[in-house]
C-alpha cells in the first residue's frame, strides 16, 4: 500500500526528495552515487531519501553487474515498477501514437496508427487513453498531447496540415486526470534542449521542418512558449514572398519557403496534398535530378536565412534541427550555410551558434510531451497528491 498521510510528503520534501526525483528523471541511468555528488548530499542522507522514495513507490534501485574492480558498485536509481506514469497522445499530420511513459522517460506501452485528417480521430484516441486509465488507475497522473498545430490552452487553434480549426482536445481527458496540450515542434525542442542535441546549453533555439516550420526557444531547460502556449510559431514570420497567402491567413509566411509546397512550386508542380511526403521524395531525388537539387537548395537557403534572423533576435548558444531540416542541411549544406551566414549580423559571423541535427529524431515530440507532464508532477503539489492518494 502507498503512504496515505500528508506527513509522508512533507518528510520527503524536507529530505530533498524532489531534487532526487528530478535528477532521476533527467538522468535515468544515474547511480545513487551520481545523485549524491550532483546534489551535494551526504551518503547517509542520500540513503535515507532513497529509502523513502522506494517506500512511496517512486523509485527502485537496481544493482549494476559486477565489474571485477574493488568495492561494490553504487546501485542505479530507476522508475519504480508501480510508480507514476503519464499518457502521451501524439497527433501528427497523418499518424497518431498513444504511449504510457514512466519516470525517466522510458516507454511502458505504445500504440500507433494512421488517420485521415478528420478531428473524428479524437474519439478513437480517447478510447485508447481510457483503456490506459483503466489499466493503470491512479498511477496515470496526466495526459499530455502533442499536436501538429497552433495551441492555445487545451485547444488546437489551427492545424493547417490537417485542416483543423478551434478543435478542443478535452475528449482526451479521463475523469480526474489533468490534460496538457502542446505544439509538437515546441515539445521536440524541449526534449532536444534537455536530452538531445542541445543538452548542456543554456539557450537553445530549436527548429523543425514538417509541413512548414515550427520550433521553440528553450532557456535554462524551460520553453519560452508565450502567454497562451502558442509561442514558437516561427513559420508564420514574414520571411517569405508577401504575394503568397498562407493557410493561416497571413501573407509571406516562412512556412511557404521551406517545405514540400516550396519545392513543388520551384519544380512547377501543383501544391501537394501531403507536403511532407512530397518534400521527402524531392530530397531523395536531388542526388540524381538537377531540378530537384535546385529546389532543395532554394528551400535550404530559405531555412538558413530565417535561422540567421532568429539567431540575431534571440541570441541562442546553439541551434538544433529536427524533422526534415537535417535532410535539407545534409543535401544542400552550401545553400543553407550561405543563407545562414548572409542573414547574420556581421559581428556574429566569426563565431555563429553551431547548428546541430536532432539526436532524438521522431521520438522528440513524444519525449518532450512526457517531460512537460512530469514537470507538473515533480512538484510539491504533485508529490502530495501521489503520497496522500
Amino acid at each position: 500500500m502507498q503512504p496515505k498521510t500528508a506527513h509522508s510528503a512533507r518528510a520527503l520534501r524536507s529530505q530533498g526528495a524532489l531534487a532526487v526525483l528530478r535528477y532521476v528523471h533527467a538522468h535515468p541511468s544515474a547511480t545513487r552515487a551520481d545523485a549524491t555528488r550532483a546534489l551535494g548530499l551526504s551518503s547517509g542522507n542520500a540513503a535515507e531519501i532513497t529509502a523513502r522514495l522506494k517506500a512511496s513507490r517512486l523509485v527502485e534501485e537496481e544493482a549494476p553487474p559486477l565489474t571485477g574492480g574493488r568495492g561494490r558498485p553504487s546501485p542505479t536509481l530507476t522508475a519504480h515498477p508501480d510508480g507514476p506514469v503519464v499518457c502521451v497522445v501524439d497527433i501528427s499530420h497523418e499518424r497518431w501514437r498513444v504511449a504510457a511513459v514512466q519516470l525517466g522517460g522510458g516507454l511502458v506501452t505504445e500504440e500507433a496508427g494512421h488517420h485521415s485528417g478528420s478531428p473524428t480521430i479524437l474519439g478513437a484516441l480517447a478510447e485508447h487513453v481510457s483503456a490506459l486509465h483503466t489499466r493503470y488507475g491512479r498511477r496515470l497522473r496526466a495526459v499530455s498531447a502533442c499536436v501538429a498545430g497552433t495551441v492555445s490552452g487545451t485547444a488546437i487553434v489551427q492545424a493547417s496540415g490537417m485542416g483543423w480549426r478551434d478543435v478542443d482536445l478535452d475528449p482526451l481527458k479521463p475523469p480526474g486526470v489533468p490534460l496538457l496540450v502542446g505544439n509538437d515542434a515546441s515539445l521536440a525542442g524541449l526534449a532536444e534542449a534537455r536530452r538531445g542535441a542541445g543538452a548542456g546549453a543554456r539557450v537553445v533555439l530549436h527548429l523543425t521542418v514538417e509541413v512548414g516550420v515550427g520550433g521553440i526557444l528553450v532557456v535554462d531547460g524551460r520553453p519560452v512558449d508565450g502567454a497562451t502556449g502558442a509561442g514558437g510559431e516561427f513559420g508564420h514570420m514574414p520571411f517569405g514572398d508577401p504575394d503568397l497567402e498562407c493557410p493561416c491567413g497571413a501573407r509571406g509566411c516562412w512556412d511557404l519557403e521551406v517545405d514540400g509546397r516550396a519545392m513543388a512550386r520551384a519544380l512547377g508542380r501543383p501544391a501537394p496534398r501531403d507536403p511532407r511526403t512530397a518534400a521527402e521524395q524531392i530530397i531523395a531525388a536531388a542526388a540524381s535530378a538537377p531540378a530537384s537539387r535546385t529546389a532543395v537548395a532554394a528551400a535550404a537557403h530559405a531555412l538558413g536565412r530565417g535561422m540567421g534572423a532568429l539567431v540575431n533576435a534571440l541570441d541562442p548558444d546553439v541551434v538544433t534541427l529536427s524533422g526534415l531540416a537535417p535532410a535539407l542541411a545534409e543535401t544542400a549544406p552550401v545553400a543553407l550555410e550561405s543563407g545562414y551566414t548572409a542573414a547574420l549580423m556581421r559581428y556574429r559571423r566569426s563565431a555563429p551558434p553551431p547548428v546541430r541535427p536532432s539526436t532524438l529524431g521522431a521520438q522528440g515530440p513524444l519525449t518532450g510531451a512526457a517531460d512537460a507532464a512530469f514537470d507538473v508532477l515533480l512538484t510539491e503539489d504533485g508529490l502530495d497528491a501521489w503520497t496522500s492518494g
